[in-house]
Formats: C-alpha cells, sequence, structure tokens
C-alpha cells in the first residue's frame, strides 16, 4: 500500500515552491500616493451647499 509521501510526490517537479504572482509587499516602498480629488469633491460639496443655502435665504 503507498504511503501519503508516496501519493503526493507523484507528479510533483523538484522544487514545488512557486514564485507569488500577487506579492503581497515588502518590497521597496516608495512615496505614498497622491489623492488628489479629494479637495476636488470636498470643493463640490460645499459648493453646492452654498449655492442651496443662497436660494433658501434669497426666495424664502
Amino acid at each position: 500500500m503507498a504511503s501519503d509521501a508516496d501519493f503526493y510526490a507523484y507528479g510533483r517537479p523538484e522544487n514545488p515552491q512557486l514564485p507569488e504572482d500577487r506579492p503581497r509587499g515588502g518590497g521597496p516602498k516608495g512615496p505614498p500616493p497622491v489623492h488628489s480629488t479629494a479637495w476636488k469633491v470636498m470643493a463640490i460639496t460645499i459648493a453646492i451647499i452654498v449655492i442651496i443655502l443662497a436660494g433658501i435665504l434669497l426666495f424664502p
């Protein structure tokens, strides 16, 4: 009867360790990404709120 080692050894390459296709980090770190759209979204939101408040105040 075959043992577990014999069963799992069949068809395996000599070096079964494969390189990661999607590394999980640990490499050289560059500067953090810059999200330049955050201030644009805030400015548009504030502008819409100001327009709504101006409309309420000017046309009661």
